[in-house]
Order: structure tokens, then sequence, then C-alpha cells
């Protein structure tokens, strides 16, 4: 019987943390960039005691929230064939970071506030960058072992690809995304195309 009630806390308690961290993500994809406690609780149904009792502080449900976030990039990623034609793999390389990039986007505009005192986002921001540098290597393996510098040819996909070139032509410039990732296939092809 004991199991059970034990059983049955844990079982509450994981679907109260998913409702919390569901209301916070939620949040931010409304565009609110720094939502309170008093805001996520209430959109997650919880007291703020509930709130606090389940993420001891704001790190705390952030880290859980860059969880949330890197599950989210992990349905999205796929291995590229680096025996692919090239131009088919820069087409699906860059095609998948416009998914991944549409899809953080709402957590990367709050992380910006948050992220020069946050260990959690800076953590956060390191994982996106050494994901995209990972997936650089494995779909263009075989430019990158013809490469002079291989390490400064990463660098300059990684540049063309991030999250900040994106937002450059998504948020400051208002293009759609279809033309944001055409720009950033050209620039993945002229770089690649230098080797």
């Amino acid at each position: 019987m004991e199991y059970r009630q034990t059983d049955g806390r844990m079982q509450r308690s994981e679907r109260t943390r998913a409702l919390i961290l569901q209301a916070h993500a939620d949040l931010l994809r409304e565009g609110v960039l720094k939502p309170t406690a008093a805001l996520i609780s209430e959109r997650a149904g919880v007291s703020r005691r509930t709130l606090w009792s389940n993420f001891h502080d704001m790190e705390s449900l952030l880290g859980a929230t860059v969880d949330y976030w890197f599950r989210l990039d992990d349905q999205l990623r796929t291995v590229i064939d680096p025996g692919a034609p090239l131009e088919d793999r820069i087409s699906r390389f860059c095609a998948e970071r416009e998914r991944r990039l549409v899809n953080i986007a709402p957590a990367a505009r709050a992380a910006v506030l948050g992220e020069p005192v946050s260990p959690a986002l800076q953590a956060s921001r390191r994982g996106h960058i050494g994901r995209v540098r990972s997936d650089i290597e494995n779909a263009f393996a075989t430019e990158l072992a013809k490469a002079d510098d291989p390490t400064q040819l990463v660098d300059a996909i990684t540049v063309a690809t991030s999250w900040n070139a994106w937002s450059l032509m998504f948020d400051d410039h208002g293009y759609p995304a279809p033309h944001c990732r055409e720009v950033m296939e050209r620039a993945v092809r002229a770089l690649l195309a230098a080797v």
C-alpha cells in the first residue's frame, strides 16, 4: 500500500512538473521573454508554492526548460548521409537548420536576457553550438577532410547557420523563414565551394 501511495505521489509530481514546464515554454512561445513565477504558476494552474516546491529557484526551472527544448530539438535532428551528393546534403542540412531554428526561436530570444547571469542558459548555448558543429562535421565530412583548415571551415559554417545569423535575417530584417533558409544555403554552398 505504501508503495502505491509513493508511486501515485511521484506520478502527480511528474505531471505537475510537466504542466509547469509546458506553461513556461508556452509563455516563451507567446513572446513573454521573462515570465514571472506568478504568470507561470497561473498558466500551469498551480500555486506559486507548488511551483517552488517542484523547482527550488528560477535557475532550476530554467535548467529543466533547457532540457525540454533539447528534447524537442532531438526530435527534429536527422542524420544526413555524408556520402550523398553535396547539393543534397546542403539542402537537407539547411532545411533541418530552418526547422530547428524556428523551433528554438522563442527560447533563444528569451535566453539573450538571462544568459549573462544564468549557468543553465550558458550551458544551453554551448550545447546547441556543440550540436551544430557535430552536425556540420557529420554532413560535410568529405569536404572537411579536403580542407586546408577544417576547424576554420567548421567555424565559418557554424557562423553562417547560427541562431545569431538566423535572428538577424528573420527578426531584424523580417524575412520569411524560406528566404532565410535560401540565404543560409547560399552561404554554406559558397563556403564549401572554396574547398
